[in-house]
């Protein structure tokens, strides 16, 4: 059986001619405009990255290499007696194009599981922060302490060719993406349980049962959940904040390692991957407020506009592209359907699935009043003992490895250049307007 990189290396050289004839025959082929309005509202909607791994519906949510959510959930390879795809599954998915079967699945969980392990230098460099440190400041910092194993980095100032940098890129995608759940563990226990860490399980486990088991959830549920967890957060097509980073990076030709760091700094942003405990602090806020656990449906109402009338907004709700539910919301429903259908918080969370929207339609400035992953994410994680909300966003982030990594890989399989796009002063939008005129 062919491993992950030897499939790889069989599928770049057929698509890096396709691009070639692409860009020769059709190269002047224009494929977006742009806006004075999009030029100013952050180049949304600007059609100018090419992502392999990844695909953003408006109306059927994101698609894994051409496949929904819903089909995914059915066709990955699963754990032992599991129900959700393992992500090790997906990650094949990304990086070939290809379902994988259980063999090469459990080939990846064998190689990553294989490259486990923190260096000394890493555990000092974190424990030199303070134990009430950000987790996502100590996630970021974990990631630049590994940077010195960058086989990327070592190879580049031995000096090989372009061509062959996807190897060594693929090398650093795969050790980092095998010791994120080892820094994220280690980050959790440190913050949280006075340093009282846990060792990796036997080499037998898969990766996201491994990383639950380090943080302390032995429970069968948990790992299903970290399981569907890392699936689900694992890529967003290239323009969310994240994977433009880590794509805006890598074209300089940093390391995975540096341009993985740079793309965390993004997801920490509360208008990224910080939004799932902005989620929980509402709630929590909502209930200290009304003052019950689990508030009527006229009482969620009249908050909820209490909220977007004072301003603000109700996080979870809304997304850039989509105009839908989010499918990823609707699995993690469907989890907690199954496993937790009378936990209180799963309750307000579906009472406010009720309600939100139809307020959101009826104030009239989300153009999609619908949950977003967000909205769910944090009731699962609550309800199985990680209360932690700061913590989130580094499942997050170790998951968003898994789609970013693969896709940088690709962009130096295919030489995508250094990424430099131009820009414009106001007084130059002026003066083009006049001469329209």
């Amino acid at each position: 059986m062919p491993s992950l990189k030897e499939v790889l290396a069989g599928k770049i050289p057929p698509l890096r001619e396709e691009i070639r004839e692409i860009n020769r025959q059709h190269g002047d082929f224009k494929i977006s405009d742009v806006t004075i309005a999009q030029a100013y509202g952050g180049m949304r909607g600007i059609k100018c990255m090419v992502t392999e791994t990844s695909a953003l519906d408006p109306n059927e949510g994101i698609r894994f290499r051409g496949h929904t959510i819903p089909e995914l959930r059915g066709t990955l390879p699963k754990a032992e007696g599991g129900e959700e795809p393992l992500p090790e599954g997906l990650f094949w998915l990304l990086v070939t194009g290809d379902i994988p079967g259980e063999d090469e699945v459990r080939s990846v969980t064998a190689d990553w599981r294989s490259r486990e392990g923190l260096p000394e230098e890493c555990t000092r460099v974190l424990d030199a922060l303070p134990a009430e440190a950000h987790p996502m400041t100590q996630f970021s910092v974990g990631v630049m302490a590994l940077q010195r194993r960058s086989t990327f980095a070592r190879k580049y100032r031995e000096g090989v060719a372009k061509t062959d940098l996807w190897q060594y890129a693929f090398e650093d995608a795969n050790d980092l993406i095998a010791n994120l759940p080892l820094l994220a563990a280690y980050i959790y226990r440190r913050s949280y349980h006075g340093g009282s860490h846990i060792p990796p399980g036997p080499k037998t486990l898969d990766w996201a049962g491994n990383l639950a088991h380090m943080l302390g959830f032995d429970n069968e549920e948990f790992k299903e959940l970290m399981r569907l967890y890392m699936f689900l957060h694992a890529d967003h097509e290239g323009g969310n904040v994240s994977a433009h980073t880590i794509h805006l990076i890598g074209s300089a030709l940093s390391d995975p390692y540096l341009a993985f760091a740079a793309g965390m700094n993004g997801l920490a942003g509360p208008l990224h991957g910080l939004a799932n405990q902005e989620v929980l602090r509402w709630i929590t806020t909502m209930r200290e407020e009304i003052g019950t656990e689990v508030p009527t449906k006229e009482q969620i109402t009249e908050y909820v506009w209490n909220t977007l009338d004072s301003g603000r907004v109700v996080p979870g709700f809304g997304h850039a592209v989509l105009r839908k539910t989010d499918p990823r919301y609707m699995a993690q429903r469907e989890f907690a359907l199954k496993h937790l259908p009378d936990d209180p918080l799963f309750k307000v969370v579906s009472t406010l699935y009720a309600v939100v929207p139809r307020i959101l339609q009826e104030q009239g400035k989300a153009k999609n009043p619908w949950p977003n992953v967000d909205a769910h994410s944090g009731c699962l994680l609550t309800y199985y003992g990680m209360k932690e909300y700061d913590f989130y966003t580094v499942l997050f982030g170790v998951s968003r490895a898994l789609g970013t990594l693969a896709s940088l890989t690709w962009d130096r399989a295919l030489g995508l250049p250094l990424e430099r796009p131009k820009s414009v002063t106001t007084e130059w939008i002026k003066s083009q307007i006049a001469s329209a005129g």
